[in-house]
């Protein structure tokens, strides 16, 4: 039985979702999901073994850590930030595992296990320990940058460490007067007679900029130069590392970056959130000079998609929680039920559990979906509908885990509120999800302006008939739920074009009116995308000869998900029509 389940799993402690990933991997997707990821170096049966083991690994080291990083966190004395007790050794066991080489691209002499598998190992790391998580997700991030944009000289130096967890990586854009807007960014550089660069400014929101866990820390720092246009077209991209390299390419001197402080937050404690000042600190051009944004893309894009993953994860662990409790309670009457009866079989818990496991369905789905286009991105068919459902997986997901575990919450109801219970705990760490590595409307005025309009609505009319095709396969079968399922659905894409439609005008004669709807445009199509996820699954579940647990439990999704959230659809349509209300 999997940890999706609506009947209790027993144990308030995280367990990996690894059946909902067998049946993702070796049947919804097709069974050579992997295979073709991977142009036939890899089959699925053949990282199963590693997929069971990152999960016994979330479980037994990680998940222990997610509690006493909360109540700890990071601490900052005297210029120095240490995490608590048992971090370093669940870091150190971590690399030394290959969990960091795992995801590295081969290029740079990881493994490079495909995304697809990546993104199974990311749910499970961020469910049992979001905030220990956010290090190696940059440490992969700066290892992509890197590897893309890097001279040899700079691969060869710092790669091998990177690669093997022995230094992690940090991602350095804003600045005080800088955040979303990096064209004001100030940080200086100025190149030394050695050919080095000398970095100067403040960097603020640096997530994992200083830590106790690796003897070195390799910063990617965006920085103007004299006398660089204005812009983003003066922007560059340097490493800087925390300490400078001996000879032997060991660490020696400490470079000149201090850390000033860390914030304290609302959630994700253990994830330390640092000031950091360079004064003249030695630093080496990564990539063209004047190409830095362009360069850093690698990281953010990763960062995004990883971030989206991270929103599934917390929606994940703060489900099992919410489910174990349901299922343990008791309190009260229960409708239409004799005798004694835990929560769980209330109507309107028994909604809120449904609710939350029919959308981290339809988000786990999506991701895999989203990370095989992202494995055939070498085809610029596959690559453009990966570009194209990046930001929804970025916003949405991280948009839902704020509901979700704001609804894991109410179900504990008056629990939920104590801090004792660990429920409040994923609702403050999912909050920074649509904030962080671009807000919900950097995202979705992405997917408006350069995504939907830049090619006149052709990527998102494929999609679109993508859908249709799957709502025709789907109404051939007879089950109820099936029906069902293809005639909201058929609707939901109905009124999706209706909205499409609407949008794309609008955008030609007042540009204001279509991004002034573009947070509601995105949730139309993910809720349209999730739908079409659940159809998927659905069809695939029907073409068992007998229905098991899960496969009954899968259609109850589907056609919960059909009812209470893609009929959503509708009354965003006439939001978006209405436009920007001056």
């Amino acid at each position: 039985m999997t940890t999706q389940t609506l009947s209790s799993t027993s144990s308030g402690e995280f367990t990996a979702p690894i059946g909902e990933y067998a049946f993702l991997l070796r049947e919804a997707f097709g069974a050579d999901l992997v295979d073709r990821s991977t142009g036939g170096a890899l089959s699925t049966e053949d990282v199963f073994d590693a997929i069971q083991a990152a999960g016994e690994f979330a479980t037994e080291v990680l998940a222990p850590l997610d509690r006493l990083g909360d109540q700890v966190g990071a601490r900052f004395d005297d210029g120095a930030v240490s995490l608590p007790e048992g971090f370093k050794d669940a870091y150190r066991a971590f690399a030394e595992a290959g969990w960091v080489s795992a995801g590295s691209p081969e290029s740079a002499g990881g493994d490079g296990l495909p995304t697809t598998v990546a993104t199974v190992l990311s749910e499970f790391w961020n469910a049992s320990n979001a905030a220990f998580t956010l290090c190696p997700g940059l440490s992969l991030g700066a290892i992509r940058t890197l590897d893309a944009n890097g001279s040899q000289e700079l691969r060869d130096a710092f790669l091998p460490k990177m690669i093997s967890g022995e230094w992690t990586g940090t991602m350095n854009l804003t600045e005080p007067q800088a955040g979303t807007d990096l064209a004001a960014v100030r940080s200086m550089a100025r190149q030394n007679p050695d050919g080095t660069w000398a970095i100067s400014g403040q960097k603020i929101f640096i997530s994992w900029g200083d830590h106790d866990l690796t003897e070195n820390i390799i910063h990617l720092v965006l920085a103007r130069t004299e006398n660089a246009p204005e812009g983003h077209r003066g922007i560059s991209l340097f490493l800087v590392p925390k300490f400078l390299l001996n000879e032997d390419g060991t660490p020696g001197e400490r470079n000149a970056v201090t850390t000033v402080g860390i914030e304290h937050k609302l959630g994700i404690h253990a994830s330390p959130t640092c000031t950091l000042q360079y004064e003249n600190a030695t630093g080496y051009l990564v990539g063209e000079l004047h190409k830095g944004l362009r360069a850093m893309f690698v990281m953010m894009n990763e960062a995004r998609f990883g971030i989206g993953v991270q929103g599934l994860g917390i929606s994940q662990r703060a489900f099992q929680r919410a489910n174990d409790y349901a299922h343990s309670r008791i309190q009260g009457a229960v409708m239409g039920r004799d005798g004694i009866a835990p929560i769980a079989e209330h109507p309107d818990v028994r909604r809120l559990l449904l609710s939350m496991s029919s959308r981290i369905s339809a988000m786990r789905a999506l991701v895999v979906f989203a990370a095989d286009l992202l494995d055939r991105a070498d085809d610029e068919d596959s690559l453009t509908l990966a570009e194209f459902f990046t930001p929804l997986v970025k916003s949405w997901c991280t948009e839902e885990s704020v509901r979700i575990t704001s609804d894991a919450i109410q179900v504990h109801g008056g629990m939920g509120f104590i801090e004792e219970t660990g429920a409040a705990q994923h609702f403050r760490d999912a909050r920074i999800g649509p904030i962080y590595e671009g807000t919900t409307a950097i995202q979705s005025n992405d997917l408006v302006g350069r995504k939907l309009l830049k090619d006149m609505g052709q990527t998102a009319t494929r999609i679109l008939e993508m859908i249709q095709a799957q709502i025709v396969e789907l109404s051939s079968f007879s089950h109820p739920v099936a029906q069902r399922t293809a005639e909201r659905l058929g609707r939901a894409l109905a009124a999706a074009q209706e909205a499409t439609e609407s949008l794309a005008v609008s955008a030609l004669s007042n540009p204001r009116d279509a991004f002034a709807v573009s947070v509601p445009y995105q949730e139309l199509l993910s809720l349209l995308m999730g739908g079409w996820m659940h159809a998927i699954l659905a069809t695939a579940v029907l073409k068992h000869e007998s229905l098991t647990e899960d496969d009954q439990r899968r259609l109850t999704e589907a056609d919960f998900f059909g009812a209470h959230h893609l009929a959503k659809v509708h009354s965003l349509v006439e939001t978006i029509a209405a436009g920007e209300i001056a």
